[in-house]
């Protein structure tokens, strides 16, 4: 039986990629979208590739659809087995602590952290069914608040509050989430993808297919994994 993972933000980018590799590895991919006629035109290109894929409308800024996804799955699969929370919003590198605006931080805080710790909340009781449930929050080194402490790290000239506070508090949810899987078959990881190129950051240095590899290591790991840790490729970040 193929094991069900849902992926959030997946019709372009990191996401989509995540969606490739898991469907390669005979996944039933649920790509999540918000728009769903972009998920079909996304999960049509991945189905030429022969994965089993479709798409389920999920907008982490609108929890009416984390229901409406929960209903879905339990009455299709009975059980979620992956949940990669990978959608997300980045929008103030313009700006410092001193002046990022209230609002920004607000919204970043409501797509980057709050929908992201509610859908996962909905969508724990199906987790819990699986023989072993993986969840990847996807988060980013922009979070690590050792780096962003150390002068000589080669983010210490980063100073976009905003994101990097959603992404260190994600953190935070992994690590206490972590707790409750304690002596259970399930675990929960943070992933930090790398500078990846997209349309987001065309100055990235990795691909696509380099930037998915760590949620994907994390989403198919054996029983023996770690729970709670946060990576890169296999690297342990620091907090």
């Amino acid at each position: 039986m193929k094991r069900i993972a849902l992926i959030t933000g997946a019709n372009k980018g990191i996401g989509l990629e995540i969606c490739r590799q898991l469907a390669q590895k005979d996944y039933h991919v649920l790509l999540g979208a918000r728009d769903a006629a972009r998920g079909q035109e996304a999960a049509a290109l991945l189905g030429q590739d022969g994965g089993t894929v479709e798409v389920v409308v999920v907008d982490v800024a609108d929890p009416a659809t984390f229901e409406a996804a929960r209903k879905l799955i339990e009455e299709r699969f009975g059980r979620l087995d992956v949940l990669i929370n990978n959608a997300a919003m980045g929008e103030d590198w313009g700006y410092t602590a001193e002046n990022v605006p209230m609002d920004l931080l607000r919204q970043t805080f409501e797509t980057n952290f709050f929908g992201l710790v509610e859908m996962t909340q909905r969508l724990l009781p199906l987790l819990r069914l699986s023989e072993g449930a993986r969840i990847v929050n996807q988060s980013s080194i922009l979070g690590s608040l050792g780096e962003h402490s150390d002068p000589t790290s080669q983010i210490a000239d980063v100073h976009a509050l905003a994101y990097d506070a959603s992404k260190s508090a994600v953190n935070a949810f992994t690590v206490h989430l972590a707790k409750l899987f304690r002596g259970t078959p399930h675990k929960v990881n943070s992933a930090h993808p790398g500078s990846v190129k997209t349309d987001l950051n065309p100055a990235g240095t990795l691909t696509v297919e380099e930037g998915a590899h760590t949620a994907v290591e994390l989403a198919t790991l054996n029983s023996d994994g770690p729970n709670g840790g946060f990576f890169h490729l296999g690297k342990v970040l620091a907090w």
